[in-house]
């Protein structure tokens, strides 16, 4: 992930596609499918919001798409910590996941700060 620090775009989809590689691999029992599920939805949305931000029409809808990015990487952070407290075996890959949904969070919410 640390190549694409700055491309944002491509950043959102290595952590949504990496998001559903590590899905691939945790148990399917009920709580984690369910948890997945969420976290699928999430980890998504904020990449497609994205990119609908960077084709806004006005500000307006850019500073509406990119709060959408912060809510959605916020979700996103919580089904991962949810999954961390579920799933040891997979702990260091969840951790960093959950960062990077962190970090994300960060950005998205200094994008609005300093669009205003």
């Amino acid at each position: 992930m640390g190549d694409t620090q700055y491309d944002l775009e491509g950043r959102t989809f290595e952590f949504a596609r990496d998001c559903r590689f590590l899905i691939r691999k945790l148990r399917k029992d009920p709580i984690n499918v369910e948890d997945c599920r969420q976290l699928i939805r999430s980890s998504g949305s904020f990449g497609a919001n994205y990119i609908e931000a960077n084709e806004a029409l006005s500000k307006k809808d850019f500073l509406y798409r990119i709060k959408i990015c912060r809510k959605e990487s916020k979700e996103s952070e919580y089904w991962l910590r949810l999954l961390l407290s579920q799933n040891d075996d997979h702990f260091d890959e969840l951790n960093i996941l959950s960062n990077e949904a962190d970090q994300l969070k960060r950005i998205f919410s200094s994008i609005l700060s300093n669009s205003k």
